[in-house]
């Protein structure tokens, strides 16, 4: 039998559609967080990615869909995640690019050898300290399952990484402060904050955070994104992202509301 056999599955497009994505109706579900997550990574060509808890395999998918050259390992604690991100590879005809592996993306041993090292590295960590879980036991791990070891998902990024390696982390804002202790504490220099803002003028609830490994550089604080205009419709910056596949920075340059 199938991991999945018995999960209720829905199919959904990403970037309008180069991605298709297979998610559990009850269970966790991507939204946006996972494409702008993809979408922040400055992988070069033929580079190597590790997606640390890569779920059903959005972010790892959108990646390699606006990265031809890529190779992206995924690695996922949920059997029945696992498979469905392998079978969205098939779907979006991204199978000989995206390689999914059940482990905890903490514990090294997960990672096959021939993989190391890495040349990026993405995670959409657990958020959530506070507030009752999920009635969804995949939900309330994406959640809630080690959101109080951020630095752990760090510190085993950096032991994947090469040396100047990147990591791209999506982040609750308030705990801007969580993040970047975590990336100092590794060995991350060069970081940059890049603010999610709802609507302009309203206060940011995510943050994406790049950083490289072994840089020295400062924290440089980025203009951010809206992503929403008054009326509710996505900013022209945050479609180009969501739907013709552009990179952050790309869509950060040409900005436009």
């Amino acid at each position: 039998m199938n991991e999945t056999d018995d999960i209720a599955v829905s199919e959904d497009g990403l970037l309008d559609g180069r991605v298709r994505l297979l998610q559990p109706r009850g269970g966790y579900r991507a939204a946006i967080d996972p494409v702008l997550l993809a979408a922040a990574a400055r992988p070069g060509p033929e580079a190597r990615v590790l997606d640390l808890g890569c779920g059903t395999g959005a972010a790892a998918l959108c990646l390699a869909a606006r990265c031809p050259g890529v190779r992206v390992l995924g690695v996922e604690s949920q059997p029945a995640y696992a498979a469905l991100a392998r079978r969205s590879a098939a779907l979006s005809g991204l199978a000989e690019r995206l390689t999914v592996v059940e482990g905890d993306a903490r514990d090294p041993r997960s990672l096959p050898p021939a993989w190391r090292p890495f040349d990026w590295a993405i995670a959409n960590p657990p958020y959530f300290l506070d507030g009752p879980p999920a009635p969804d036991a995949g939900r309330a791990r994406a959640h809630h399952g080690g959101a109080a070891d951020l630095g752990a998902w760090v510190a085993a990024a950096a032991k994947a990484l090469k040396p100047r390696g990147g990591l791209a982390l999506v982040h609750q804002a308030e705990r801007l402060d969580d993040a970047l202790a975590a990336l100092a504490a590794a060995g991350f220099g060069a970081v940059e904050v890049i603010p999610l803002w709802p609507k302009a003028g309203r206060v940011a609830k995510r943050v994406l955070v790049r950083g490289e490994k072994g840089r020295k550089t400062r924290m440089s604080l980025l203009p951010g994104l809206v992503l929403h205009r008054e009326d509710g419709n996505f900013t022209a910056a945050a479609r180009r992202i969501l739907f013709e596949a552009a990179s952050l920075d790309a869509a950060l340059e040409e900005g436009g509301c």
